[in-house]
């Protein structure tokens, strides 16, 4: 009996994301069983899909050893450049009133190319410059809300909302095929590269060794600093692409697009089992965080429960999240 509840126990520990988004869709659906409606999934994937792009990017900094902060800012940036190159040509108020049409996939590789420099001007940062990722992510953070700001800024713009976007651009966002959304497709395709990036390649294995142990990793002969460079202007990307979607989705931008995006991320990853200190994470897991806080966002709503109290199960989860994270390797040691 006693070997039985140590198997459970361990199994329980192990799994513990799982159990848990298990049991909050559970719990939400006795209450409202109207919650296990295909409206409603459809909803949280809707929702989770530009987030869980975000969380991947994040979780690959973090398992290296740093973080991202940048990230959230990233996501208004490339919001805002995509949506401003993609109105409708009969929009009153155009951000540029003589761009010809142009074709759907020039704006997007463009906001997702600024994305992916500034992830580079953070690997540079971090790995040839020696700033703390924390330090040089903070300060890239603030450059992009400024630079964001300016081109938000200009003429004839003035900070306007930026609406009228063209239907093939909306598309990316709200469009389907066989029932399933457009950017639900692009979330998933994301999820499995990133999946085979964190298990099939040289830049995963190197990643997980640098964030292991960066001393030990330099031993055995990976180059660290390349390593680092690749890792952060791949989330730069993603976080980019998270923002041309986010953009897509809504049908406008706003500068202020984004805006702690990143921190969700970071709670996302720790959930789903992403080590603060490096070294452990699992693209699965990551889903699996993203969409507890998807749940819990729309599952809570869903059942009226008060916005307010919502923060404070967020919080929770969190810090129960780390603490069986602790816990189940002190178990391994």
């Amino acid at each position: 009996m006693g070997a039985a509840w140590k198997r459970i126990a361990a199994f329980s520990l192990e799994y513990a994301i799982y159990i848990v988004l298990l049991i909050l869709v559970v719990g939400i659906a006795i209450r409202e069983p109207a919650f296990l409606s295909a409206g409603s999934l459809r909803n949280i994937l809707l929702s989770s899909s530009t987030r869980v792009i975000i969380a991947l990017g994040s979780a690959l900094v973090l398992i290296s050893g740093g973080v991202d902060l940048s990230a959230g800012r990233v996501v208004g940036l490339a919001a805002v450049l995509s949506a401003s190159m993609l109105q409708i040509p009969e929009y009153a108020r155009r951000f540029y009133p003589e761009l010809p049409n142009l074709p759907l996939f020039v704006p997007l590789l463009i906001a997702v190319a600024a994305g992916l420099l500034i992830g580079l001007f953070n690997g540079l940062a971090v790995s040839k410059l020696r700033i703390a990722p924390f330090i040089a992510t903070l300060g890239s953070m603030v450059i992009v809300y400024g630079l964001n700001l300016i081109y938000f800024d200009q003429e004839p713009n003035n900070s306007q909302p930026i609406g009228g976007l063209r239907p093939d651009f909306t598309a990316l966002g709200s469009g389907s095929v066989a029932s399933i959304p457009y950017i639900v497709i692009f979330a998933a395709v994301v999820v499995g590269l990133i999946w085979i990036l964190f298990n099939k390649t040289i830049l995963g294995k190197n990643m997980y060794a640098i964030g292991g142990n960066k001393d030990a990793a330099k031993v055995s002969g990976i180059n660290v600093d390349a390593t680092l460079i690749k890792i952060y202007a791949i989330a730069g990307a993603l976080a980019g692409l998270a923002g041309v979607l986010e953009a897509a989705r809504s049908g406008g931008a706003k500068s202020n697009y984004g805006e702690m995006y990143e921190l969700d991320a970071i709670a996302a990853c720790v959930v789903g089992g992403v080590s603060t200190t490096g070294g452990i994470g699992t693209a699965q897991g990551v889903l699996a965080g993203v969409l507890i806080f998807a749940v819990i966002n729309y599952g809570l709503t869903f059942i009226g429960m008060n916005p307010n109290l919502q923060y404070i199960v967020k919080g929770l989860i969190i810090v129960a999240a780390v603490a069986i994270d602790v816990r189940k390797y002190w178990s391994r040691s």
